[in-house]
């Protein structure tokens, strides 16, 4: 796991760093490492809260176009499912988890910022799907996650123009969260998250769930998805710890169970 992607834990928050010069192409293995990675951060009990992380320079700047040029129909419906699951097992990741963007995320670097629950983007950064410029379309969530983010029409916009928006329009359509200078991109990300590292782990985790499953539900199924992971809260140590210090008006000391 530790050829392209590596994990780095310090005080709470995992960092999933890829390290695939110069433009962190998501190759088979890219993808197969992050798939790990995932799983790493979501076993371990230290890590309250996750960032992903292309270094400095670029985030990703898509799919590794050489690796995929020469493969047919038969080649990729074998691997297509893999690919929108390896990136799925970030969105799966059961704590706060935030993309800090430079540089570029396009194709599947922009598919794996989706997969974040927020995203920080540096000024100078650029986002974007342009894989209609290659004749094919977004296939590691892009076209589902974008459309849910930022609304269907914007969503086509981006996708069927191959264009990449700057950070500025980023934020104003609902891709990016927040925006900073490209040398405070990590620090924000980690600030942004660091209220969660003290924060009661079990119900983070189910908001997490209940907006996540609720979104593939209709209106109905999700109420009833709510009260469920609502009800079951009420069995964590946290939950009691919550409201008893409510009551005795002092600051809850959660414990993550």
């Amino acid at each position: 796991m530790d050829d392209f992607v590596r994990v780095e834990i310090k005080d709470g928050i995992g960092t999933i760093r890829l390290e695939r010069p110069p433009m962190n192409a998501l190759n088979t293995q890219v993808q197969e490492e992050l798939r790990a990675a995932a799983t790493a951060v979501t076993g371990d009990s230290g890590v309250r809260a996750v960032i992903v992380y292309g270094g400095e320079k670029v985030f990703a700047a898509g799919a590794d176009i050489k690796e995929m040029a020469d493969m047919s129909y038969v080649d990729m419906a074998e691997r297509a499912a893999d690919l929108s699951s390896a990136l799925g097992a970030i969105a799966r990741i059961p704590k706060p988890v935030v993309a800090a963007i430079t540089g570029y995320a396009l194709g599947g670097g922009c598919e794996l910022a989706l997969a974040c629950d927020w995203r920080v983007v540096a000024e100078d950064a650029k986002l974007g799907q342009p894989e209609i410029r290659l004749g094919i379309i977004p296939g590691a969530g892009g076209t589902q996650r974008l459309a849910r983010l930022v609304g269907p029409a914007r969503a086509k916009d981006l996708i069927m123009t191959g264009r990449m928006v700057d950070a500025a329009e980023a934020l104003r359509i609902g891709l990016a969260d927040r925006v900073v200078p490209a040398d405070q991109v990590y620090d924000a990300a980690a600030e942004l998250v660091r209220p969660f590292l003290t924060g009661p782990a079990q119900a983070l985790r189910a908001a997490k769930q209940a907006v996540d499953g609720g979104l593939e539900m209709d209106l109905g199924s999700g109420l009833a998805w709510e009260s469920q992971l609502f009800a079951a809260l009420f069995a964590t140590d946290d939950r009691r710890e919550g409201m008893a210090a409510f009551v005795e008006k002092r600051k809850p000391n959660f414990t993550g169970r």
